[in-house]
């Protein structure tokens, strides 16, 4: 078997992308990119684990069909490997449904079971499909593993799966699923090392797209997003929890189309929404608007009180963790969630906080809070490893 893989994950813009060698039982990366079409002129950028560029090209503008961008990346790649080959491409897809728990090599039937997903991840689902097709015409014979969002979640139980409609429609599937579970899937094993002892753990997983999930001995029992991806946390461009009442308001009262509630709710929401400035925390933090506060407030505040509906779940708290772009990056942001807690006994220490380090509870904190990056693109190469080595 030859020992790497190509892993991709699909955003609404952007397709972030690692080379990695599945010999070993962890998987490690050889080099990374990001093939982006929403630039002046579709670009891709290779660097190795130091940051150094190794490719870098892009297309002129006006430009949008990134397949022949993806066609040298798999060129580069054949000369970069030498007389090594790929074993296997991994991809990020959003929603699995009912069907998919697990890592599930790609067939036309997947893809046709993934394509009529879609109406639950409409900004999502299309892009990760669209890498899998670019993919397939590509390199036709090269195995292709479907790696889902929703896996991690896919035990949870009643009353945490379930909503308060009649039950024949939770029979036809409308359920909570969960998301960001490549994410949790990483931290999780993360803590089974940094903190062993944590039995009822919070991960945070804030950034564009911000979700939470409960976790009890490492396993998911409770998460915000629920039945998409648009539930819960407040998100870059995404509104997150809504009274349904809105929705009916805005169809009926204000005459919108389905098109134009569900473009609202996914793109023009959220921070951009609240700010009127940016879908970008780090423009909001720089910035001294009051509206750019309010929205950062309001972020805050929404994931302060999920946290304890989390708690709730778990009966009780031990660590919270913060992960994801805001997560890792953003202290003003920890801080502020972090104050908001004070009556479930988080205390955080400021300076280590403000530097960054990794544990950053203060002495005496009755919970421990932690700042551990993820890595979506390692689980991803994990699960190609297990099933390539399962197959041989």
């Amino acid at each position: 078997m030859s020992n790497n893989a190509l892993v991709f994950n699909a955003g609404s813009s952007s397709v972030k992308f690692g080379l990695f060698d599945i010999e070993q039982a962890e998987p490690k990366m050889k080099c990374k990119g990001v093939l982006d079409e929403q630039e002046r002129a579709p670009r891709v950028v290779v660097t190795d684990t130091s940051g150094k560029a190794l490719l870098e090209k892009s297309r002129p503008a006006g430009e949008t069909n990134g397949d022949s961008l993806l066609a040298e990346i798999f060129a580069w790649i054949d000369g970069y490997l030498g007389s090594g080959k790929i074993a296997a491409v991994g991809h990020r897809i959003v929603h699995g449904g009912r069907e998919f728990s697990g890592p599930t090599v790609l067939n036309e039937q997947v893809l046709a079971s993934l394509d009529a997903l879609t109406p639950l991840a409409p900004l999502h689902q299309p892009r990760c499909l669209a890498a899998v097709r670019a993919v397939q015409s590509l390199q036709p014979g090269l195995t292709q593993i479907a790696c889902f969002d929703t896996a991690f979640h896919h035990d949870l139980t009643p009353p945490a799966s379930r909503f308060a409609i009649p039950r024949r429609f939770e029979e036809q599937g409308i359920r909570r699923y969960g998301f960001h579970g490549l994410s949790f899937e990483y931290v999780a094993d993360r803590l089974a090392t940094l903190a062993p002892m944590q039995t009822r753990t919070v991960i945070a997983h804030l950034g564009n797209g911000a979700s939470l999930c409960a976790l009890h001995k490492g396993k998911s029992v409770d998460t915000t997003m629920g039945f998409t991806p648009l539930d819960g946390l407040v998100m870059g461009t995404r509104c997150g929890e809504i009274d349904p009442g809105v929705l009916l308001y805005l169809l009926q009262e204000q005459k919108m189309s389905v098109d134009e509630v569900q473009h609202l709710l996914y793109e023009r929401s959220g921070l951009l929404g609240v700010s009127g400035i940016s879908a970008d925390m780090r423009a909001l933090l720089t910035s001294h608007d009051a509206a750019a506060r309010e929205a950062i407030d309001l972020f805050t505040f929404r994931v302060a009180a999920e946290v304890a509906v989390m708690v709730n779940t778990l009966a009780g708290l031990d660590g919270l963790i913060f992960t994801g772009g805001i997560g890792q990056h953003a202290a003003e942001i920890r801080q502020q969630i972090c104050d908001r807690l004070t009556w479930l006994g988080v205390r955080l220490d400021a300076e280590a906080n403000a530097r960054g380090e990794q544990r950053i509870a203060a002495d005496g904190s009755a919970v421990d809070v932690l700042v551990v990056p993820t890595s979506e693109e390692i689980t991803i190469a994990r699960h190609c490893r297990r099933l390539l080595g399962a197959d041989s």
